[in-house]
């Protein structure tokens, strides 16, 4: 069997999720090298992947190492120049989303991903993989709930993890290019057509210091879709009770819900506190499966030459979505989406 050899950039905590199952848990890839700005990152990577070719530079990793294809799992804003710089030099390119910042990043990346058609490319939308939301679409396209015309979708942050979001608040874009963008590429998945505006609200209630880098730690918007079907996005950085994803997708003759209940496992525990479902504590805890489908997914679109399902142009529509729904926050006023 041929193994595809990877670098990877950005060993975090979804860096790791990447590296891990990289490394150990698909057959025809091998984890050759590693480029981070963090020394403990690349002492990681050393340690518990066992990769001595380590960088601090991501153009020397391109130059020098020996690798077919790149994992990009760096900050949002580098993504773009990164993508450019790995496909022009040859390289495979995985990323994780965003795909950019802005739109005008997500158009040089576009042009990158045309110049080199025999190259693979594939956003890290990795929710279309979770075993729940892959079955929702295909009940869709059965025509299990009808005509799809609403989809209501919640993600909140736990509580335990917000000093790591209150960090990265300041360069994060924002909280609806941080925390939305998998909500809207599945919106536009499950209604099969593309949102035409967009009004948005955020509030602060708990956490000054989101307010204080021009951040909220909540926040809604609401989408029109050119087709008239409905879209509602709440994302927060608070929950109480764990990583709370949770998604409803309305029809004409039905409605299918997922995770209504962010549920650990099937366990019940009946104690003091009444009976008690655990919830899941982390996005790589919930979606740990989808991650290596999409992984494995990559790899063996390199091997066949083949292009992924998820492709460069779902990660521009989603950053000019994620836009407009910023520029609807900010101005209190409907974008349109254009």
């Amino acid at each position: 069997m041929k193994k595809i050899k990877v670098g990877i950039a950005g060993l975090g905590r979804l860096g790791k999720v990447h590296a891990n199952n990289i490394a150990y848990k698909i057959p025809n890839a091998e984890l050759t090298a590693a480029c981070s700005i963090v020394p403990a990152e690349l002492e990681y990577a050393k340690e518990k992947l066992g990769v001595t070719d380590v960088y601090t530079d991501f153009r020397e990793m391109l130059e020098k190492a020996d690798i077919d294809a790149v994992a990009i799992v760096t900050t949002s804003s580098e993504h773009c120049w990164q993508i450019e710089a790995a496909l022009d030099a040859g390289k495979h390119v995985f990323s994780d989303k965003p795909l950019g910042v802005d739109v005008a990043q997500c158009k040089q990346a576009e042009k990158a991903v045309e110049r080199h058609p025999d190259l693979t490319f594939m956003l890290g939308f990795m929710r279309r993989y979770d075993k729940s939301y892959a079955y929702a679409k295909k009940k869709i396209e059965e025509g299990a709930i009808g005509t799809p015309y609403m989809v209501k979708a919640t993600g909140i942050d736990p509580e335990a993890h917000v000093e790591g979001a209150i960090k990265f608040a300041a360069t994060s874009g924002g909280i609806f290019l941080d925390m939305a963008i998998h909500d809207i590429d599945l919106m536009r998945w499950f209604l099969g057509c593309e949102a035409t505006e967009v009004y948005a609200q955020g509030c602060t209630f708990k956490h000054p210091e989101f307010q204080q880098v021009g951040d909220d730690e909540t926040a809604m918007a609401c989408y029109k879709f050119e087709n008239g079907a409905m879209g509602f996005v709440h994302v927060g950085r608070t929950a109480p009770h764990g990583y709370h994803v949770e998604t409803e997708i309305i029809g004409t003759e039905g409605s299918i819900r997922i995770s209504a209940i962010p549920e650990k496992n099937q366990a019940m525990i009946y104690d003091a506190r009444g009976a008690v479902t655990e919830c899941v504590g982390s996005f790589p805890e919930r979606f740990d499966e989808a991650y290596l489908l999409e992984m494995q997914e990559f790899i063996d679109c390199v091997c066949e030459g083949k292009q992924p399902g998820v492709n460069v142009y779902d990660g521009t529509k989603s950053t000019a979505i994620g836009y407009a729904t910023t520029e609807a926050w900010k101005t209190g006023k409907i974008v349109k989406i254009g």
